[in-house]
């Protein structure tokens, strides 16, 4: 069997889920090339060699540069903040390497358009590329994608989107890279709201053409970050400034004219992680939430009126996507098990020739709704076009 050695850039919270998922994925399907965690790479020497014991990785370094140059290596996976993405995937690209790489796909549609094009590139001389939008890969919401495609809502009329944590809520929690504007590109915005951007035009199939929206920072100032890991920290000495947005609200309107409301929020006292979207269509309703992640809520509009309400799915069948290879019916995936089956994904394609979804110019798309949300907001939440061009970049 062909081995696709893999390096990975960075080890913080998404190294671990992504580790989890080249880890697992061999394991459980049967894949057209085995994954091999050859190498983990970060810039502390000490912390980085830990995470490569710790999570499987078969060594560690420190310089990216020289690992992308390696011989030996055949997937560069990109974990590190959005203000590396775009150095490092266009180098990986252009050394020949096929690239996974963490969402957004970059802090501002200028590096966005530079990466599409270089994967473009790159698929013409067989490198694949893909970025991590990895809640497409939530059974429950491939199946949701599924019945929407075969009629199941009829004409979609409304969509309903919103990823809302509380983790900031607190004022003291302390001022880690994801409120910065130069490491993180945005905030709530960008970070969780770019998630239900790819949400809703990926099980709709449309895209969002105009959106008018606000966005505002709650706290403007936080203690200075000690030490970090994960979405939690541990404050030191001194504030800084919060230079990013903690909470976003717009609406926006398909190319097939229907609407959609979106919010993302880090301010949503008492939501955890609660990415929510349904889908109001004129024959019926589909919604999903991913704090109950095994599941799908369906409204029969075409029902007898005597036997119509939302009904709960239970994606858990072997005949739902992905399922079959875990467990008997009933036993419940997790958030982890959307990592395998992006490795699962993104090999076969690698090996099959095709490229991975979504493709950086499905990344390149989100990008430029998330930019024209910020443009809306700052011209007084005027409707805002999103731009339309997309690199040659099969998506």
């Amino acid at each position: 069997m062909t081995t696709l050695r893999v390096a990975m850039i960075g080890y913080g919270f998404m190294g671990a889920a992504h580790s989890q998922g080249w880890r697992t994925a061999p394991r459980v399907f049967d894949l057209p090339a085995e994954p091999e965690m050859a190498v983990i790479v970060g810039r502390n020497a000490e912390a980085v060699a830990d995470a490569a014991q710790k999570w499987g990785w078969a060594e560690s370094a420190t310089d990216w540069r020289e690992v992308i140059a390696r011989d030996d290596i055949d997937v560069v996976d990109i974990v590190t903040p959005g203000d590396s993405h775009t150095e490092i995937a266009i180098a990986a690209l252009e050394a020949g390497k096929h690239v996974l790489c963490e969402k957004p796909l970059a802090n501002a549609v200028a590096e966005a358009e530079a990466m599409a094009e270089a994967a473009g590139r790159a698929a013409a001389r067989g490198i694949r590329a893909m970025v991590g939008f990895t809640y497409r890969r939530v059974p429950a919401v491939t199946f949701l994608r599924n019945l929407i495609a075969e009629g199941a809502v009829g004409t979609i009329n409304q969509v309903r989107a919103s990823y809302r944590q509380d983790w900031l809520v607190d004022p003291e929690m302390p001022l880690a890279w994801r409120l910065q504007k130069e490491h993180a590109g945005s905030g709530a915005l960008g970070d969780i709201g770019a998630h239900a951007i790819d949400l809703a035009q990926f099980v709709t199939g449309l895209n969002l053409e105009k959106v008018s929206g606000t966005i505002d920072t709650i706290v403007k100032e936080r203690p200075l970050l000690d030490s970090g890991s994960g979405l939690s920290g541990t404050a030191g000495a001194g504030k800084g400034q919060v230079t990013v947005d903690d909470i976003a609200i717009f609406t926006g309107r398909f190319e097939s004219g229907a609407l959609a409301s979106f919010e993302a929020s880090r301010f949503a006292t008492g939501r955890k992680n609660a990415l929510q979207i349904e889908v109001s269509g004129d024959k019926g309703a589909l919604a999903f939430d991913l704090e109950d992640l095994n599941s799908v809520q369906f409204y029969d509009r075409t029902a007898p009126a005597d036997r119509q309400g939302f009904r709960k799915i239970l994606v858990t069948e072997a005949e739902h996507p992905y399922v079959s290879a875990w467990w008997p019916a009933g036993h419940m995936l997790g958030y982890e098990h959307g990592f395998s089956h992006q490795v699962k994904d993104f090999v076969e394609a690698i090996v099959g020739g095709t490229d991975p979804h979504p493709t950086f110019a499905d990344g390149l798309r989100v990008q430029r709704v998330l930019d024209a949300v910020e443009r809306s907001s700052e011209n007084e939440s005027a409707w805002t076009r999103v731009a339309a061009n997309v690199p040659a970049q099969v998506s």
